[in-house]
Order: structure tokens, then C-alpha cells, then sequence
């Protein structure tokens, strides 16, 4: 009686334990520990993605087209990227197993920043300039959409590849007339630099004809297969970190600042107020919740890319976005 007793115990701590095992899910940022990072980071430090039994190691990004093939091997099974190159690389690589399940910029972030002491206000203003571009950049690479819709000459637009830690610094130094990237990164970032707000130019390309959209968070899918409700669970704790940054954005980027301590909290604050302001709050997320699409404006996104990008097969959009792992629209409202 005593060994069964044992025995019945041991099983029952096994079980036990297996129960409240936590799934390790491993997260491919776009980019560097920055404010529009922070609302993962409160997830994390808030318990969010804990309560749903998960393990979320966020790991700094490289770009807005770094984590596609991250994901798209295996290498992570969630990440945050570019849905416009994530388009075109399922076209390049078909049958590669990753799709969109939650948009994070209902308004693409995309943006040339130049400075108007050096001729950059408009978008014709970059004829005859220097525009610094890195090569893996977001922006970058829907800028042949923005330069069809403006009818720039990209003959008279001398294009300097660059690197991210330098984009800023050369344009802050004068080395080049304007560069592309985001405009809650590259803005501050001058900023920072000392270049004076009033000499900035950001040129935002939904402003001028690209309705593309922007970041959005990515699955592998055959993990996805295999846990969908890690899944689940994982986009119901962003979900909850991004109303809490909406409530309080600086106490989302403290949570952040513990793991990149050399962050400035309230440079960072503000990127992510930006961010907020510009990206994320739009109207049709105040009416229709966070991180779904409009299949109608989708569609339409996906005819634009076709002007400057040669299919090679016709474009299916259900295979690079799914809505089958968000939370109902009503628990996704973030105001």
C-alpha cells in the first residue's frame, strides 16, 4: 500500500507538472529594442504571455524582411515582419511554411526622411539629391511603388546603399539628402543627433499614393499546426501588452528598458507615442479592433505591388494572412 502510495504520487506530480509546462516560443523582432517593441516586453514583464503557459524570448531584428526566412525555416516560430516583402518571398519560395496572423501598422510606417537645408521637402525634391537606402530596409523596398506613384525619374536620384547604424549619422552629417526607413525611427534618431526638428522633412509614403500595409506579426505554419493554442495564446498576451502601452506608453517602455538598459526612456516613450499616433490607431482599428485586415484594401495592396513586382504566380491572398488565431474583435480593442 505504502510503494502504491508512492507510485500514485509520483504519477500525479508528473502529471502535474506537464500541465503547467510552458511552451517556449521564441520571438524574431524586426528590429532593435526600441518604443514600439515595448508592448511585447510588457507582456512579458506584466505575466501576460506566462498566463498562457508560454515562454517568450524576444530577439532583436535586423530589419523589416530579417525575420521572414527566420520563420520561415523553422529558426523561430513567431516573428515580426514587413507583409509586402513576406508577399513576395511566398511568391519566390512557394509552399515555404509561414503566413501573417495579427497586422501590427495599420498604417505603414514607411517614410523618406531627408532635411530641408538640404533640398528635401517634397517627393520630387529627391531628384538630383543622394538617398540613402539599406538595402534590408522596410521602406526601401516599396519605394519603387512610391517613386511610380510620384513619377520620380529614378535616373536623376543617386541611391546610396547604407547601413542601418550609419543611415542617420550620414544624413546628420550631410552626407546624404534623404534617407528611407520609418518615421517614428529615422526622425528621432536625427533628433538624437542634433539635428534641429524644424530642418526634418518626413515624407510618409501613405501620404502619396502607397496604401500598402505595414508590420505584422508572423507564424511558422507547421508549428502553428502543431500548437495552435500556443499560438492563440501567444497574439492574446500581444494583444494585452499593446493596451497597456496604450494606457501607459511609458510605463511599457520601463518594461523594455530592462533588457536594453541603455535605452533613454523618454527618447523611446515618444517613439513609441509616435508610433501609436501614426501606425497603430487608425481609424479602422478604433472601429474594428487590432491586428485584423480589411480584405477589400488587402486585395487592393497586392494590385499596387503588382506595378513594380512581377508575380510569379497570381497572387492568392489567403496565403499570406490568416485571422484563425485572433482573439474576437471585441477583446481585441485597444481603446
Amino acid at each position: 500500500m505504502f510503494y502504491k502510495s508512492i507510485t500514485t504520487l509520483a504519477a500525479f506530480a508528473l502529471t502535474a507538472t506537464a500541465a503547467y509546462a510552458e511552451t517556449a516560443l521564441p520571438f524574431a523582432l524586426d528590429w532593435k529594442f526600441e518604443g514600439p517593441a515595448a508592448p511585447f516586453f510588457t507582456a512579458i514583464e506584466a505575466g501576460y504571455f506566462a498566463d498562457q503557459d508560454l515562454s517568450v524570448e524576444i530577439s532583436a531584428g535586423q530589419g523589416s524582411l530579417d525575420a521572414i526566412p527566420k520563420v520561415a525555416t523553422g529558426a523561430y516560430p513567431v516573428g515580426m515582419a514587413d507583409i509586402n516583402s513576406l508577399v513576395k518571398f511566398l511568391d519566390q519560395n512557394p509552399g515555404a511554411p509561414v503566413t501573417a496572423i495579427m497586422m501590427i501598422y495599420d498604417a505603414p510606417a514607411f517614410s523618406v526622411v531627408g532635411r530641408k537645408s538640404l533640398g528635401i521637402e517634397a517627393p520630387k525634391d529627391l531628384e538630383g539629391h543622394v538617398l540613402g537606402a539599406p538595402p534590408p530596409d522596410g521602406a526601401w523596398a516599396q519605394f519603387p511603388i512610391f517613386a511610380a506613384e510620384n513619377d520620380l525619374d529614378m535616373s536623376k536620384i543617386t541611391v546610396e546603399p547604407v547601413g542601418f547604424p550609419t543611415r542617420e549619422p550620414m544624413l546628420a552629417e550631410g552626407k546624404v539628402d534623404a534617407v528611407t526607413g520609418f518615421n517614428f525611427s529615422s526622425y528621432l534618431n536625427l533628433v538624437r543627433l542634433g539635428v534641429p526638428e524644424d530642418d526634418i522633412s518626413t515624407i510618409m509614403m501613405s501620404d502619396f499614393g502607397v496604401s500598402l500595409y505595414g508590420n505584422v506579426l508572423l507564424v511558422n505554419t507547421d508549428f502553428a499546426a502543431e500548437h495552435p493554442d500556443a499560438i492563440k495564446g501567444f497574439l492574446s498576451a500581444v494583444v494585452a501588452g499593446w493596451k497597456d502601452a496604450v494606457v501607459d506608453p511609458k510605463a511599457a517602455v520601463e518594461n523594455m528598458v530592462k533588457y536594453n538598459p541603455a535605452s533613454d526612456v523618454d527618447l523611446e516613450t515618444r517613439r513609441l507615442e509616435l508610433a501609436l499616433e501614426g501606425n497603430v490607431l487608425t481609424d479602422y482599428v478604433v472601429a474594428n479592433g487590432f491586428g485584423g485586415i480589411d480584405d477589400a484594401r488587402f486585395e487592393g495592396s497586392l494590385e499596387q505591388l503588382g506595378m513594380v513586382y512581377d508575380f510569379k504566380a497570381a497572387p492568392d491572398a489567403s496565403l499570406y494572412f490568416t485571422d484563425a488565431y485572433l482573439p474576437a474583435a471585441a477583446d481585441r480593442m485597444l481603446k
